[in-house]
């Protein structure tokens, strides 16, 4: 096996990575919106081999997260070393908004959120300058447009990390690379030699994204833009590029001086689609005339880098294909879908049980706002894992006898009810197994007022099935969706195929990937039954 660092450094459905080091030892934390525990955490020691070290988001912190379209929740963290104390600064649009949280562990335990009502906007970030200073930057209204009008731009301030307040009001740094640029944000501060770095996000989170850079000779001084950029972007490679959507990017450097960013960018799966949403990369950084150059030998992102100068190799154990569900808690691959999840999750001495609530992963989408009004059921009965390459598979053998409109099984989920259900149900009195299709229709993204949508349900094939238990299996092959059924692990039977591209992100706003599912519902009655999963699957094939 070659030791060098291949991308995605962490594949699947881990967006918006930020990166700090703390001797030889870096931690990166990602975005992980309405799955709960938030906020994953991994830990390196070569930039190329990452282990999840947990979650900094818990409920034992008071994390509260909605399920809702699955583009809510939390986003866009930064993470930053200083004195002894990991910071963690993100938004919670659950929740009340921009807040703070601190550990002296990165493994945890962390604190209970600080939220910052005096900071507005989106994206905030945080930086602790060589003097002692704390400044907190985001994204606002703050750049004139040219026309009379103020447009989205970058502000920081002066900010006071002991009390959590503002000590200086907002000061405009920047409005982007280019006039008129579309959503200039996920700021990040860099004091570098004699200069301030400050390095964006820009273009959107899709096909035309990208990263830039300007730079200032004090932290709220007002930032000129590198003539280079952008210095990250794959716009211009075309739609048909098999590494797009690259931007968000944070900058690290080595014990020994060497400069890396790691970025998210997405995976074009069979030239259509980007089903593992945005993952986490990365490139090598070298600076020019004071400017970084990011990936300089072909300015464009690669599959693999060579590792930093005199790095040594500190592989991660490889996780056995097979959960059994043994321990007490589910390993950190495991999430929930909204905060209070887990209270569903039933041990046994078999497996885990999931009982049939009315919440189904299907429910009616709902605006997203940061109200403090929140809805009595917010969470499943579902568990779930990241789908992490375009060919892979995912099973379970479940215990479980349908009644009424009682359901469970495995799902394929993406955002805003695009998904694909493989479960046991009732039809007509009897037992089926079915693959299920859904997805939904709107005009308006979540956030934006006047939201409505219509959820669509297919049932795309159907078989009887008798007995107690049941092997249930998907293969996803790129694009094509393979469904299986049996009494036993050998022999399955082929239900149907589906087409992965019908569940596309770029579909839903491109925000998260692809989770692989275990659920129960009761598909809006209260029952008393509940399903048995003795084991579950995945492995990349």
């Amino acid at each position: 096996m070659s030791r060098t660092i291949k991308n995605p450094i962490i594949p699947g459905f881990y967006p918006d990575p930020s990166i700090c080091r703390t001797g030889d030892d870096y931690y990166l934390v990602c975005s992980s919106f309405e799955l709960s525990p938030g906020l994953p955490i991994f830990h390196s020691k070569d930039l190329a081999n990452w282990e999840q070290l947990g979650y900094v988001l818990t409920p034992q912190n008071g994390f509260y997260v909605e399920k809702n379209t699955g583009n809510g929740g939390v986003m866009a963290p930064t993470i930053r070393y200083y004195n002894g104390t990991f910071y963690i600064i993100n938004c919670n649009f659950s929740d009340r908004g921009n807040f703070i949280v601190t550990a002296k562990d990165p493994a945890g335990p962390w604190s209970a959120p600080h939220f910052l009502d005096d900071v507005p906007g989106i994206d905030a970030s945080i930086f602790f300058d060589t003097d002692g200073k704390c400044y907190i930057m985001g994204t606002a209204d703050i750049w004139p447009d040219g026309k009379g009008g103020m447009r989205q731009g970058i502000w920081a301030a002066e900010y006071d990390i002991e009390n959590f307040r503002l000590i200086s009001e907002p000061t405009a740094l920047w409005g982007g690379a280019m006039a008129g640029v579309a959503s200039p944000e996920s700021p990040h501060i860099y004091h570098i030699g004699d200069w301030y770095y400050l390095l964006i996000a820009e273009g959107g989170t899709e096909m035309y994204h990208s990263a830039t850079i300007a730079r200032s000779r004090s932290a709220l001084g007002l930032y000129e833009g590198n003539p280079s950029n952008p210095i990250l972007t794959m716009r211009h490679m075309g739609k048909k590029a098999l590494i797009q959507n690259a931007g968000h990017a944070d900058l690290v450097s080595t014990d020994a001086g060497d400069w890396y960013a790691v970025f998210l960018a997405s995976r074009l799966i069979g030239g259509v689609s980007k089903n593992l949403g945005r993952e986490t990369f990365i490139v090598p950084v070298v600076w020019e005339d004071e400017w970084p150059l990011f990936t300089q030998e072909t300015g464009k992102v690669e599959w693999e880098y060579p590792l930093p100068e005199g790095s040594a190799w500190f592989p991660v154990e490889k996780k056995p294909v097979r959960d059994e569900f043994e321990g007490e808690k589910l390993g950190p691959a495991w999430s929930f879908w909204g905060s209070d999840g887990e209270k569903y999750l039933i041990r046994t001495e078999e497996g885990i049980a999931l009982p049939c609530i009315p919440e189904a992963p299907q429910d009616p989408l709902r605006p997203l706002s940061m109200e403090t009004k929140r809805p009595e059921n917010n969470s499943l009965a579902f568990v779930c894992r990241r789908r992490l390459e375009p060919n892979c598979r995912f099973a379970c053998r479940m215990r479980f006898v349908p009644r009424g409109k009682d359901c469970a099984g495995i799902a394929i989920v993406q955002a805003m009810n695009h998904q694909l259900h493989l479960e046991l149900g009732c039809e007509d009195g009897k037992t089926v197994v079915r693959l299920v299709q859904f997805t939904a229709d709107y005009d308006l993204q979540p956030y934006f007022p006047g939201f409505t949508s219509t959820t669509n349900r297919t049932i795309l094939a159907s078989a009887p099935f008798e007995g107690e238990e049941i092997i249930l299996e998907t293969e996803l092959h790129e694009n094509r969706y393979v469904f299986r059924y049996g009494s036993g692990e050998d022999g399955l039977r082929e239900l149907a195929c589906a087409d992965g591209a019908v569940i596309n992100p770029e579909k839903v706003g491109c925000m998260v990937g692809e989770v692989l599912a275990l659920f129960a519902s009761g598909n809006g009655e209260k029952s008393g039954n509940s399903a048995l999963f003795c084991w579950s699957e995945y492995e990349d094939l």
